[in-house]
C-alpha cells in the first residue's frame, strides 16, 4: 500500500463515497450490502482464520467480563466506595485514551497477528498477578488500580490491532458481517461471564475468577498461533508523530467519520458510565448481594446481544442514521432505569439501555471501517477506541464523584439527560443534511 497523502479532500459528498483514485477506491455495492437472510452472517465462518479467531475470543472474552465483575465487587467490599469504583475503571480505561493512536499507527505497520500475541500474553500475566494477590490474601485497592492501568495500557495496543485485523480475516465483502459477529461473541461473553462471577465469588472468592480469567488467554493465544497471512506488502510508512497526525486530520475531514466518532465519545463519556456504578446500584438503592449484581450484568448481555444481533438487520441506507437513533433509545432507557427501585423492573430496564449502546458502538464501527482506507484502517478504527472506550473513564471518575455526593441513581441520571441532548442535536443535524437520501446511492 501506498503512504497517505498530507492533505484530505474534505469536499467528498458522502465518507462512503470515496472518489475512484489511485488513493482512495470506493468499495463495490455488494460489500455493504446487508445479509439477506437472519443467519446469512454464518457464513464469515468460511473463513479459517476467522473460525480459530472466533473459538479463542469468545472463552477469552467470558474471562474477561468475569474479572470485571469480581474486580468491581472486591474494590466496593474493600472500600464501599463509588469514587474508587470509578477511579479503578478510569485506570483501566483511560491509556486507551491516550496510547490508542500510537497502538492504530504501530499496528498499520507490523504484522497484526504477532502484535495480538504479544498483548495476550501481557494481559495473560496481569490476569495471573491479580489471581496470585488475591489467592493469597494480599491484595490491596492501590494494586487493583495498578493492575487496572497495566491492562489499560496493553489495550491501547490490543484493541485496534484485534479491530484492524477483522479486514485481513476476512476481507472486504465479509467486513460488516464479522464486525456484527464480534459485537455478538461480544456480548455472548458479557451475558455468560457475569452469571458465572456472582456464583463463583459467592463460593470461592474473587481470586477464582481472577485465576480463570489468566487461564482463558491460552485459548486466544493458540488460536492466533495457528493462524496463516499472506506476508504484509512492501511500503513506506511517515515518521510516527506525522502519520499519527495524518490519522487525525483524515478522520476529522471525513464528514461521516468525523460526526458518528463525535455522537459515539459524548455517549460514552456520560452513559456508558452506568456500567461500572452498577455495583453501588446492587448495594445501595436495590439492596442486592453478589449473585443479584450478576443477573444485573446478565441482563446487560441479553439487550447488548439483542443489539449487535439488530445491527446485522440495518439496511445501508440507515446505517448513518442508526448512530442517532439509538443514542437517543439509550438516553432515555439509561433514564428509566435510574428513576427504578424495583429490581425486577431494574432488570428489565436495563436490557434496551444496552441494546441501544451496542447498536450505537456497532453501527459506528462499521461506518468508520466501512469509510476509511486500508492504509488508514488502523489509526481510524484506534479513534473509534479512544471515543467508544476511551471516553468512559472520564465519564466513571465525573459520574463517580456525582455518585459521592448525591448517590449512584442521580449520577446515572445526569448522564442519561446528556446523552439525550447529544442525541437531539445529532438528529437534527442528520435529518438537515441527509433530507432522508441514502448514503449509499449506489444501493437504493
Amino acid at each position: 500500500m501506498h503512504a497517505p497523502p498530507d492533505q484530505v479532500r474534505e469536499d467528498l459528498p458522502s465518507a462512503l463515497e470515496l472518489p475512484a483514485s489511485a488513493a482512495e477506491v470506493p468499495p463495490p455495492p455488494e460489500i455493504l450490502s446487508p445479509p439477506p437472510s437472519a443467519f446469512d452472517f454464518l457464513a464469515v465462518f468460511r473463513h479459517r482464520n476467522y473460525r480459530l479467531f472466533f473459538a479463542g475470543q469468545v472463552i477469552s472474552l467470558t474471562g474477561n467480563w468475569i474479572t470485571n465483575v469480581a474486580q468491581g465487587w472486591l474494590v466496593y467490599a474493600l472500600t464501599h466506595s463509588p469514587l474508587l469504583l470509578g477511579l479503578v475503571t478510569f485506570a483501566g480505561q483511560v491509556p486507551v485514551f491516550f496510547f490508542s493512536m500510537w497502538g492504530g499507527m504501530i499496528c498499520d505497520r507490523v504484522d497484526r497477528r504477532r502484535m495480538l500475541i504479544l498483548t495476550q500474553s501481557l494481559a495473560m500475566a496481569q490476569s495471573g498477578t491479580l489471581a496470585i494477590l488475591a489467592l493469597t490474601h494480599q491484595i490491596q485497592v492501590w494494586q487493583i488500580v495498578a493492575l487496572a492501568l497495566f491492562q489499560g495500557l496493553v489495550n491501547a495496543f490490543d484493541v485496534p490491532a484485534r479491530q484492524a485485523m477483522t479486514v485481513d480475516m476476512v476481507g472486504r465483502h465479509d467486513l460488516r458481517r464479522a464486525i456484527s459477529l464480534n459485537s455478538i461473541m461480544f456480548n455472548l461473553a458479557r451475558m455468560v461471564g457475569p452469571a458465572i462471577a456472582g456464583l463463583l465469588i459467592a463460593v470461592a472468592g474473587p481470586g477464582l475468577c481472577f485465576c480463570l480469567d489468566a487461564l482463558s488467554y491460552a485459548a486466544v493465544i493458540a488460536s492466533l498461533a495457528r493462524m496463516k497471512f499472506p506476508p504484509l506488502p512492501h511500503r513506506r510508512h511517515a515518521a510516527p508523530w506525522h502519520a499519527i497526525r495524518q490519522g487525525f486530520a483524515y478522520a476529522w475531514k471525513t464528514r461521516e467519520i468525523r460526526s458518528s466518532l463525535l455522537l459515539v465519545a459524548g455517549c460514552s463519556a456520560f452513559g456508558a458510565a452506568y456500567v461500572p456504578m452498577l455495583p453501588a446500584m446492587a448495594r445501595d438503592v436495590l439492596h442486592r448481594d453478589s449473585m443479584g449484581l450478576g443477573f444485573l450484568y446478565g441482563a446487560v448481555g441479553i439487550g447488548a446481544l439483542a443489539g449487535a444481533y439488530m445491527l446485522l438487520r440495518v439496511p445501508d441506507r440507515h446505517l448513518m442514521l442508526t448512530p442517532r437513533a439509538a443514542a437517543l433509545g439509550f438516553g432515555l432507557s439509561l433514564l428509566a432505569f435510574s428513576q427504578s427501585h424495583w429490581y425486577a423492573a431494574s432488570l428489565i430496564l436495563l436490557m434496551p439501555s444496552a441494546f441501544f449502546l451496542v447498536l450505537l458502538g456497532g453501527s459506528t464501527n462499521s461506518i468508520v471501517q466501512l469509510a476509511s482506507r486500508d492504509d488508514m484502517r488502523g489509526r481510524v478504527v484506534a479513534l473509534y477506541a479512544m471515543g467508544f472506550m476511551g471516553m468512559v473513564p472520564w465519564g466513571s471518575l465525573i459520574l463517580g464523584s456525582i455518585a459521592e455526593h448525591l448517590g449512584p441513581a442521580p449520577a446515572i441520571a445526569i448522564g442519561a439527560s446528556l446523552c439525550i441532548l447529544a442525541a437531539f442535536a445529532g438528529l437534527v443535524g442528520s435529518i438537515r443534511k441527509s433530507a432522508g437520501q441514502s448514503p449509499f446511492p449506489d444501493l437504493s
